[in-house]
């Protein structure tokens, strides 16, 4: 019995966001009516699955949508409390009085993800502030290390390789090749890995690589170790690059691209 409830309250709510994605997704929805006469009676009739054959076609939809339901519930990071869970929903599908009227539902949600968030900060306060110490530890002890230089801002350099050529000023267009790591060592970032340098102004990036690239020749290979407030400070990148980050980048610069000036007639 609860099975078929739990089956039947999941579809409900999953059908109701399969409708919204079509809606706001045309592009989707002109690429299903492609599919044939004749391929979707050959899908219709594949009703078995790696445990056994589904009693229809519509049992094994619903499984599938519940997937989706039980994957959109786990982004909430909370237990669920299955029970009253299924008690509400089948409260709503068959019509009876809920327990909670939608003004106190309302305040409920609201209270959970402000506490939510707030932990959020808090933890991501904490992740910075650990961030940060691994920084400067790590960058006090590499600044002895031989052949490491050091600027007035606090950027720290390693010559790998020297070129001969020109070198580029703030305001240039460069090509470049390069690999971004955490301390750790984990890989964020590598063109090296994508099999394409990257072209871009030099004054359009994180600080430390408009400071460090100006410090090379075209033809050099330098290493960076750049602090994070020469990167991305205490807003992080994404998932990859936490807050107040310390960041290592390998870079060779390939070209200056900044068209030369015409001469004046």
């Amino acid at each position: 019995m609860k099975k078929s409830m739990i089956a039947a309250t999941a579809a409900a709510l999953a059908l109701t966001m399969l409708a919204t994605a079509c809606s706001n997704d045309k592009d989707d929805a002109k690429e299903t009516a492609k599919v044939t006469h004749e391929t979707a009676e050959q899908m219709a009739g594949k009703t078995e699955n790696s445990t056994g054959t589904w009693k229809s076609e519509n049992a094994k939809l619903s499984y599938a949508i519940g997937l989706d339901v039980g994957n959109s519930l786990k982004t909430l990071g909370t237990d669920i409390d299955r029970d009253t869970f299924m008690e509400a929903l089948n409260a709503q599908l068959d019509g009876k009085t809920a327990r909670l009227d939608v003004a106190e539902a309302a305040k409920v949600k609201q209270i959970f993800f402000q506490k939510r968030a707030a932990k959020q900060v808090e933890e991501r306060k904490a992740k910075a502030a650990d961030n940060k110490a691994a920084g400067e530890k790590f960058l006090a002890e590499n600044a002895k290390k031989e052949g490491v230089k050091v600027t007035a801002s606090g950027l720290q350099y390693e010559v790998l390789k020297m070129g001969d050529g020109p070198k580029p000023v703030a305001t240039d267009k460069v090509k470049v090749h390069y690999r971004g790591e955490l301390l750790d060592g984990t890989v964020f970032d590598s063109s090296y890995k994508r099999g394409q340098p990257i072209s871009f102004p030099l004054n359009g990036v994180i600080k430390g690589w408009t400071e460090g690239v100006q410090l090379m020749p075209v033809g050099s290979k330098f290493k960076f170790y750049i602090p994070s407030s020469l990167a991305y400070g205490a807003n992080g990148a994404g998932k990859a690059i936490g807050p107040d980050s310390t960041l290592i980048f390998e870079v060779e610069l390939l070209a200056i691209e900044t068209p030369k000036a015409k001469p004046a007639k």
